[in-house]
Order: structure tokens, then C-alpha cells, then sequence
């Protein structure tokens, strides 16, 4: 479960170039719910992550994960209960690292650690066994760098890291963006399979509405750092994207323009 009341964030406070980047934000995550985060460039989506995972301190509010505020935690102790994979396939894996050592280090993740043998012989069948579900033939590729993979094998090696350990929360943020078409959808399926099996709680956010629309059970719509929609269960189910459209305008207090899908 993930908590946020009256998150405020500001960037250049008191300068010209202050940006109200997150304005009152108040939402509440239940275990195992799968929420698509979309709007417009500069609505606060990234921002609201960073925020999560600890990568800056809110100006006021507070976030709770579990029973417990962290709102004051940095963001290596938030790593214990927050995933994270970010849109750059290149980030959240070791490049001169073999795939097995990486994988032996996501396995550690929230324990302490000691001087004893990296990869053991148990953890090899384990990984092999994690590794076949990404149908990649990664599993007989333990010892190969991860530098020497693709972009799409990167990702999806990413995203088998981040919970193998359960998080209390995983947060996607744009985790297919720099992908090709069929690439990233092979990610997708991988993603909601495994958030599915797992029972993770997880935020993610898009760009693509029919994927907002299509994954998850509950999304959410941002403009200018507010939570404009917040839609769930039948709401979420019947849309389309012309509806999601309209919904937006209509909070806007706007009409739709047709030719302005500046959410896609």
C-alpha cells in the first residue's frame, strides 16, 4: 500500500523560472493495484515518481509505503521497498557485470551483505528458472556481460531485477519509450504477466492512451502537477480513447478539438 497527502513540489521556488510541479497531490494505492499514469509533457508524472522513490523531498506532505512515512527517507534507504525501471534500458543494470552477478545482486536487495560467494550454484538454477519466462534464451547466458545485450533484452532483464525481490511498489516510468514497436510490446506482456503473478502494486506511466487504457486497473490523468482523473473499475474499463479525450477537456472546462492529442 502506498499513501500520498498534499504532496507539494516546487522547482526554482521564488525565481522566474519557478515551475508548481506537483500542486496538492493526495492519492492512495491499495496492495496489488496496477495504475497507468498519463498527461501532457511537463504535467508532473515523472515528477511525482521521483518524489515517490525519494529522489527529492517534497516541499510539504507526506508519502507513507507500507505502515511506515518516509517522507524524510533518501532515496537508497527507499530502495528497500520501491523498483524502479526507467524509459533508458542502459540504466538499472551493471554493463560490465555478467548477467548472473547482476541478477545475484538484485537477489540482495533490502539484505545486508556480506563476503561470502556471490553466485552459487543454487542461485544459477534459480536464475535459469526466472530467465526462461522472458523467452530470450537469457538462461544460457549467465556468464555473458550485459553490456552485450540489446536494448529490449536489457529491459526486460530489468524488469525480472526489480521484482525478484517483491517491492512494496514498482514504478515504470515510460519503461517502454525507447524501445522499437514489437520490442515494446513484448515488454508489456512480460510486464503485466508479471505484475499479475506477483500481485505487485504498481504505477506506470505512458504516453500511449490506449495503453493507459488497456493495462491496469485504475488510471490516472495529470495536467499542470494536478490529478485531473482518476478512474477505475467500470470508469476505466468502457473507455476509449475519444472518451478519454473528452474527459479531459471536460475537466478543463474546454471542448474537444479534435486535432489536438496532446496526450499521444
Amino acid at each position: 500500500m502506498i499513501r500520498l497527502e498534499h504532496i507539494v513540489k516546487y522547482f526554482h521556488k521564488g525565481s522566474v523560472n519557478e515551475v508548481f510541479a506537483l500542486n496538492d497531490i493526495t492519492l492512495r494505492l491499495a496492495e496489488g493495484d496496477f495504475v497507468t499514469v498519463i498527461g501532457s509533457n511537463g504535467a508532473g508524472k515523472s515528477t511525482l515518481l521521483n518524489c515517490i522513490a525519494g529522489s527529492f523531498f517534497p516541499d510539504s506532505g507526506k508519502i507513507f509505503i507500507g505502515a511506515g512515512d518516509v517522507t524524510r527517507w533518501p532515496e537508497y534507504r527507499r530502495a528497500a521497498l520501491i523498483s524502479r525501471v526507467f524509459q533508458n534500458p542502459l540504466l538499472g543494470t551493471c554493463p560490465s557485470a555478467t548477467i548472473e552477478q547482476n541478477m545475484a545482486l538484485a537477489a540482495l536487495r533490502g539484505q545486508k551483505r556480506g563476503l561470502g560467494r556471490g553466485v552459487k550454484g543454487s542461485d544459477r538454477e534459480r536464475f535459469r528458472t526466472e530467465l526462461r519466462q522472458l523467452g530470450l534464451g537469457l538462461e544460457d547466458r549467465l556468464l555473458d556481460k550485459v553490456g552485450l545485450l540489446s536494448g529490449g533484452q536489457r529491459q526486460a532483464l530489468t524488469m525480472l531485477m526489480a521484482t525478484m525481490v517483491k517491492p512494496e511498489v514498482l514504478l515504470l516510468d515510460e519503461h517502454i519509450a525507447a524501445l522499437d514497436p514489437k520490442t515494446a510490446g513484448h515488454i508489456l506482456s512480460l510486464t503485466e504477466e508479471i505484475v499479475a503473478s506477483r500481485g505487485l502494486t504498481t504505477m506506470m506511466i505512458t504516453h500511449n492512451m490506449k495503453h493507459a487504457i488497456s493495462f491496469g486497473n485504475r488510471l490516472l490523468m495529470l495536467h499542470q502537477g494536478r490529478v485531473l482523473l482518476d478512474l477505475c473499475g467500470s470508469d476505466k474499463k468502457t473507455l476509449t480513447v475519444k472518451d478519454l479525450l473528452e474527459q479531459f477537456y471536460l475537466a478543463q472546462g474546454e471542448e474537444l478539438a479534435m486535432d489536438s492529442l496532446l496526450l499521444g
